[in-house]
């Protein structure tokens, strides 16, 4: 006969075993949740150009509309990625920021909803150092000229200009109706929570950022 010891060992067991299970299935749910940008909802609080923050590995003195900052935040804490332009302009201060005349006229850049992306750890070569930004290129659009919302355009690989081992282009959608240098009246953005309700992270950094060395970061040709 089983004694009471060994049915209680086996009861733990099984417990441990379901507890696992559901663990790992909570685990994969939240990360096929996060496989895509997820729900989205339009803000349309008043918009403002400003720096963009710290926590974002980006180029000296960039800017993008504050309406997507957290969004920047919230990639740069998953993929290992470097901003090398946001908002192309003129500021209402009168101050020159990014490169205007390196995108067409009606680019997002020139509205702050734009941003270009190299690895964090910049190589001028298609290589592993590139799997993180195609990793988030894949997660913006999974098929090609099919942007999931929020985005407007994703520029990578198969379009002119961009691509692995040149930069990855990211805009988000807005009022139809805009004005260069000006904020539009809204922006849609996914839903970004807090780090610690987070349940698995796509990809996380580990290391601190290495910009690119200032002759690579080239004038990238006209782009949208």
């Amino acid at each position: 006969m089983v004694g009471v010891r060994e049915r209680r060992w086996a009861w733990m067991a099984c417990a441990i075993a379901v507890v696992a299970g559901l663990a790992l299935l909570v685990a994969s749910l939240a990360s096929a949740m996060r496989s895509t940008p997820g729900p989205t909802k339009i803000n349309d609080t008043r918009g403002r150009f400003v720096p963009i923050p710290d926590r974002v590995p980006h180029v000296e003195g960039a800017y993008i509309d504050r309406r997507i900052k957290r969004q920047l935040v919230w990639l740069a804490r998953h993929f290992n990625i470097y901003i090398t332009e946001g908002f192309a302009g003129k500021l209402p201060s009168g101050k020159k920021v990014g490169c205007p005349s390196c995108h067409v006229s009606h680019s997002e850049h020139k509205i702050g909803l734009a941003v270009d992306v190299v690895p964090l750890h910049w190589s001028d070569r298609c290589n592993k150092r590139w799997r993180s930004v195609t990793k988030l290129a894949k997660w913006a659009e999974p098929h090609q000229d099919q942007p999931l919302p929020p985005f407007r355009w994703v520029g990578y690989n198969k379009d002119e200009g961009h691509g692995c081992g040149d930069h990855l282009h990211l805009s988000w959608n807005h009022h139809e109706k805009y004005r260069k240098y000006k904020p539009s009246k809204w922006v849609e953005v996914f839903r970004v929570r807090r780090k610690s309700q987070e349940s698995a992270a796509l990809n996380p950094i580990t290391t601190a950022p290495s910009p690119p060395p200032p002759g690579e970061l080239r004038q990238f040709e006209p782009e949208p």
